[in-house]
């Protein structure tokens, strides 16, 4: 039977997950609830068999599985009441912005036993399956480095702009929204990483999240992780990843184009679907189910989650 699903926060992403869910056999979204009654309007006509819920509470009672869509302050306590009332959990990144109250609710959840993942939506996607497996053959030679690049004419960029709270800096800004996922995606690949030198720079409103960000993090053995990130001229979006190898290089670009260079141009290695979006998403899926019954998943773990929180956090404090 499909799995009953509430969806607390119908901003971007969980219209998207919405949207995913309903064309997939295996879930059924029953409850659904933001704070905005306009994204309810618009959820509720991509699943018109759903029910808008009074609160956050009614939602989660209904289902056996809540996915967590909303900002990632909230999300702590509402996750907790769906664990604790024997529901399974899917959150959305970042874990959170406190580390004291992520790991509070790391201990919480894993102690309950409840099946739990984080939603970062490269974890079951080809590339990271490919670049992965490239590394552990040997294909790339020796992994001497990474490099991250994101840069943006704007940020929240336009598609995001109903999303206020991601242009503040208590829990928005490009280095908890996209950043996280590069970071979690070499983790995957090197193990973990720790911070060396960081330097955020911030608008003179202090209220407001990061323009720009350089970074070095390193793997145990010393491998460096460089980072640069910044917003603002005009220009396209730009997110790449470089896991630079001593024979080939692996470049993602937008999450899912894999491309390779043996020292020349990259040079893409698969085709491109048609909507790499819902690919992406019905992968998360078609694991999440994995997950739900206990078999072994790609899905981001909880303790996965909170590693890369504290590198966000610490990257973000200025010194």
């Amino acid at each position: 039977m499909a799995v009953k699903t509430a969806i607390v926060g119908l901003g971007i992403m969980g219209q998207r997950m919405l949207q995913q869910m309903v064309c997939h056999e295996g879930y059924a979204p029953v409850a659904l609830w933001d704070p905005n009654p306009d994204a309810c309007r618009q959820a509720l006509q991509l699943a018109p068999n759903a029910a808008i819920a009074a609160n956050a509470d009614e939602a989660i009672s209904a289902a056996d599985l809540v996915y967590l869509a909303c900002p990632p302050v909230p999300r702590k306590a509402f996750a907790l009441l769906a664990a604790r009332n024997g529901k399974s959990v899917f959150l959305e990144k970042p874990l959170g912005v406190d580390i004291t109250d992520s790991e509070y609710l790391v201990v919480q959840i894993e102690g309950l036993g409840v099946p739990a993942a984080v939603n970062f939506t490269q974890a079951a996607g080809d590339a990271l399956m490919d670049v992965s497996q490239a590394a552990k053959s040997g294909a790339l030679g020796d992994v001497i480095g990474v490099d991250i690049v994101v840069t943006y004419s704007e940020w929240p960029r336009g598609w995001q702009v109903a999303a206020d709270w991601l242009r503040f800096r208590a829990e928005g800004g490009m280095t908890r929204e996209v950043i996280s996922h590069f970071l979690f995606f070499v983790e995957r690949i090197l193990g973990p990483l720790s911070v060396v030198y960081a330097s955020p720079t911030y608008p003179d409103d202090p209220a407001l999240c990061e323009t720009h960000l350089l970074a070095r993090l390193e793997t145990a053995d010393g491998k460096p992780v460089s980072i640069m990130a910044s917003v603002g001229g005009a220009q396209p979006d730009r997110q790449e990843l470089i896991i630079k190898g001593s024979k080939v290089s692996r470049r993602i670009t937008d999450f899912y184009v894999d491309s390779a260079s043996d020292g020349g141009a990259f040079v893409e290695v698969a085709d491109r679907p048609e909507d790499p979006r819902a690919v992406s998403l019905k992968a998360q899926l078609d694991d999440l189910l994995l997950c739900l019954d206990g078999k072994p998943n790609r899905l981001a773990t909880l303790q996965e989650a909170l590693r890369v929180q504290k590198l966000i956090e610490i990257m973000l404090t200025v010194k």
